[in-house]
């Protein structure tokens, strides 16, 4: 479908109902099969837009008036909610997020899979689906003279000043808001992305849910912060439980958050913390999943359709700080785990050591090119793990998994759509896909996780 027959042009206002959520949470509604993407609108609702853009083969609306509001409609908790980013769904019942996300994983598995008649079981929530994060990474500006901390408005980089964010940690919101003002005590000034000049970019907080530890992380533009010796005496007096302090310098004009240079300056390279009975140390740079209560869950369901008896041999493709691999050790005969940045094999041969596993090997490298080396050395996988970003599994690994046919694959998902894709590869060679558990990692976003059970026929 082109612009020139688009049913609608832009500044229109129509009435819509709406039947369906992107995976951002937007609001889907069809003119003559023209979709257009409306943020904040559920599922059900019938309601008044005005179109804003018109592209190739869709458009955006913005919700001016619900004129039917639909049963999971509820009012958000969060004062800036409209304005933030962060969430997208906290205008919508837990239920019915639970029951949307389900919906978007059977439907993407049937329209970009053709996988039917396959069992995907409800999702697992959370009982309580709030502060479950435990890493605030938050932008630093100015204001009045003074410093604000907070999340980006939507689609600007505008940052919205935040005292207290209902999806993170109170301890993240208390560390983010006392360092803020420390900072600005002793004449800190934020960092000016337009001008390219300033201090502090970025507090970070990290919190251990299990040990209570805490780490701080400054991300500054200067090596030098103004006053340093009495900004950390004065937050190592007013925060409990802080175990280390660490600085990264990130001089270029750029949206990524970390610099080259990480120093302590100081306590501890690490602060620990537990997913069930596997203890992790986490450094400002490792990455750890966000909420463990739902990585527990996850996990033990992959370990489940691992159907681990001691006697397996089982490779991880992407196994990061080894947080997957080590759970597997503690019922596999071998694990091996590969992975392409080098700090997180060093954070999962560590991790392995801090737990005693000594049935877990590590190997630095891209999984489709370890692994047949591994398998020409005589190492054949029971099982393969696969844990891939959200882009999904690279072609090369599917072949390797084809070529090395392992009984049983377990995948673990963060994005359903390259899932689908990545299980029809498999379908087409010879796999079988038995079931598939969504778990809701991320309350009040537009995110799923999923764990599938797949088996060579």
């Amino acid at each position: 479908m082109t612009k020139e027959i688009a049913p609608i042009a832009k500044n229109e206002f129509v009435t819509v109902t709406f039947e369906d959520l992107t995976h951002d949470g937007a609001g889907v509604a069809k003119i003559d099969g023209f979709p257009l993407f409306v943020p904040q609108a559920l599922p059900g609702e019938t309601a008044k837009i005005k179109v804003i853009k018109i592209k190739k083969g869709y458009g955006f609306g913005r919700l001016i008036e619900i004129i039917e509001p639909s049963q999971h409609r509820i009012e958000p908790i969060c004062p800036i909610y409209k304005q933030c980013g962060g969430c997208q769904l906290q205008h919508m019942s837990y239920e019915g997020q639970l029951s949307a996300k389900h919906k978007q994983v059977t439907d993407v598995l049937t329209r970009i899979g053709h996988i039917e008649n396959v069992t995907v079981h409800p999702v697992i929530g959370m009982n309580d689906p709030w502060r479950y994060r435990n890493k605030a990474q938050v932008p630093v500006g100015e204001r009045e003279g003074g410093l604000v901390a907070g999340f980006y408005q939507q689609r600007s980089h505008e940052i919205i000043n935040m005292e207290s964010c209902d999806i993170q940690h109170e301890q993240n919101d208390f560390v983010v808001q006392k360092v803020k003002s420390i900072c600005e005590k002793y004449g800190v000034r934020a960092y000016d992305e337009k001008k390219h000049r300033g201090t502090l970019r970025h507090i970070m907080a990290r919190y251990g849910q299990v040990t209570k530890e805490a780490m701080i992380v400054l991300i500054t533009k200067t090596a030098d912060i103004p006053q340093r010796k009495k900004i950390i005496k004065e937050i190592v007096e007013s925060i409990p439980n802080v175990k280390s302090i660490v600085q990264t310098v990130n001089t270029k004009r750029t949206n990524v958050i970390f610099g080259d240079d990480t120093s302590v300056l100081w306590g501890n390279e690490y602060i620990y913390d537990y997913i069930g009975n596997i203890k992790f140390a986490i450094s400002a740079r490792s990455f750890f999943q966000v909420n463990p209560e739902q990585t527990k869950v996850l996990y033990n369901k992959a370990l489940e359709y691992a159907e681990l008896t001691g006697e397996e041999t089982v490779i991880d493709a992407y196994c990061g700080i080894g947080t997957i691999s080590l759970f597997l050790a503690q019922k596999a005969k071998q694990v091996y785990g590969v992975e392409i940045v080098p700090e997180a094999i060093e954070d999962a041969n560590r991790n392995a050591q801090l737990n005693d596993i000594s049935n877990a090997e590590f190997a630095v490298g891209k999984a489709e090119e370890v692994i047949p080396a591994w398998y020409e050395q005589g190492i054949h996988a029971d099982v393969m793990v696969v844990d891939p970003p959200r882009k999904g599994c690279d072609e090369e690994l599917l072949k390797t998994i084809i070529d090395m046919k392992p009984k049983r694959v377990v995948y673990v998902s963060c994005n359903p759509a390259t899932l689908a894709r990545d299980l029809r590869v498999l379908e087409a060679e010879g796999y079988e896909t038995k079931e598939v558990q969504p778990v809701d990692m991320f309350p009040h976003t537009g995110h799923v996780e999923c764990v599938v059970l797949i088996e060579l026929k």
